[in-house]
């Protein structure tokens, strides 16, 4: 005899209920952030005494700038600072994000199309929440930063990958471009300087980009936190500058995280059409309220002041970049192009791959950075966790002493 199910049509499974899911769909399908992992591991490992040397997180190693730090501390014993303040940012940081803008990229852009946000990443996940309707796709040109596919995804949004290798400068072409556009396609991500490869289109590379997103009525954000990190003399700007016709239809997300060295105070912002960014202020209302007015106040004296702290560690991070190519390029199997901006080397180390290390064959990018930690105690970064499989990334903001260690360690390894 045949046994039957007794379940009704439409009736659910043991376990599929709703109440049985303690983590929802959208939030557990987040990919953890693989720059901080390594770096929350490096971390540990020297905890317990180990000689880590970290090149995983994107951090400057330089401490924030003295008056930064005296405004904060300032700012701390004004009690108009231990109170709520305007969810989009205190209007005298408004103001001067304003002006900085138009001095630094040439833009003109009013207090309203500001919102200041607690960090890059949340500008970035604020504009594609108010961008994106379920099922809009957004071109992600690869290699990518961690972070922009899942703002994406949890915004409802379809991340479209279009791959540049070394070949390419890891710089997409208006033709791949075209080529991943359909019918569903809504925005186009732009990042120059790039994470993590280092790479800079040219200013007439971003004009072609930008006339080809608003020949299509595409949406940009373009994303300029590495701006001030521009080497060997290229010629680049500002998306919206260079190419006037997407200026209405682009999205600016920028911070002082990486210019100032101010990782930890987390403050960025955004800067759109005026729709657009009081939508965002809106969301952010009931997220998080304004951002720390300690650390509003601190980022209004980074961007009101001048570039002669911004410059000596630019000259620093250019003097690691030369020491790192070259270091890397005489490891036989590793490829390491010229990065132009921002403080990431992105080396291929595919040639590497499929052989044999420390008596085993290593196939991969991830295992083989495994393999570096375990045997070199250097941590790196995969390429697998920017979309693209058989690269390191590798950020030189470290102290020069720290960077040749760790390089001579991978040579020593790779001999």
């Amino acid at each position: 005899m045949t046994e039957t199910s007794t379940t009704q049509p439409g009736s659910r499974q043991p376990g599929t209920s709703p109440r049985d899911r303690r983590v929802s769909r959208r939030v557990g399908a987040i990919a953890e952030s693989a720059t901080l992992k390594v770096d929350a591991k490096a971390k540990a490992l020297k905890a317990e005494g180990r000689p880590v040397i970290g090149f995983g997180a994107g951090e400057p190693d330089f401490p924030t700038p003295a008056y930064v730090v005296e405004a904060a501390v300032e700012a701390c014993r004004d009690p108009r600072n231990h109170r709520y303040t305007p969810a989009g940012g205190l209007p005298e940081l408004k103001k001067a994000i304003v002006e900085k803008t138009r001095r630094d990229s040439g833009l003109e852009i009013a207090p309203s199309q500001v919102l200041v946000t607690n960090g890059g990443k949340q500008a970035i996940y604020a504009a594609f929440a108010v961008m994106l309707d379920p099922g809009d796709e957004v071109i992600v040109p690869a290699p990518y930063w961690t972070t922009y596919p899942e703002s994406i995804r949890l915004a409802g949004g379809v991340p479209v990958e279009v791959l540049a290798d070394e070949t390419q400068d890891y710089k997409v072409s208006v033709a791949q471009l075209e080529a991943a556009r359909t019918e569903h396609t809504k925005v186009l991500l732009f990042v120059s300087p790039s994470n993590p490869t280092g790479s800079v289109y040219t200013a007439e590379e971003i004009r072609e980009v930008g006339r080809w997103a608003a020949e299509h009525d595409l949406w940009v954000l373009t994303d300029e936190i590495y701006e001030h990190l521009v080497y060997d003399g290229v010629e680049t700007g500002s998306m919206p500058v260079l190419c006037p016709e997407i200026a209405e239809r682009c999205v600016i997300v920028n911070g002082v995280a990486k210019t100032y060295a101010m990782t930890g105070w987390r403050v960025g912002w955004m800067i759109g059409p005026d729709d657009l960014v009081k939508a965002a202020t809106n969301l952010q209302s009931h997220a998080t309220s304004n951002v720390s007015n300690v650390a509003q106040r601190a980022a209004l004296a980074a961007v009101s002041g001048d570039l002669a702290a911004v410059e000596e560690m630019k000259l620093a991070f250019d003097r690691r970049r030369r020491t790192i190519v070259a270091m890397l390029n005489e490891i036989d199997g590793v490829v390491c192009p010229t990065p132009h901006g921002a403080f990431y080397a992105y080396p291929s180390v595919k040639g590497l791959l499929g052989r044999e290390h420390g008596g085993r064959v290593i196939g991969t990018s991830a295992e083989l950075a495994e393999y570096i930690l375990d045997r070199a105690e250097v941590a790196v970064v995969p390429g697998e966790a920017f979309g693209s499989p058989g690269y390191l990334r590798l950020s030189y903001a470290l102290g020069d002493d720290d960077l040749v260690e760790g390089i001579t360690r991978l040579q020593k390894l790779f001999a």
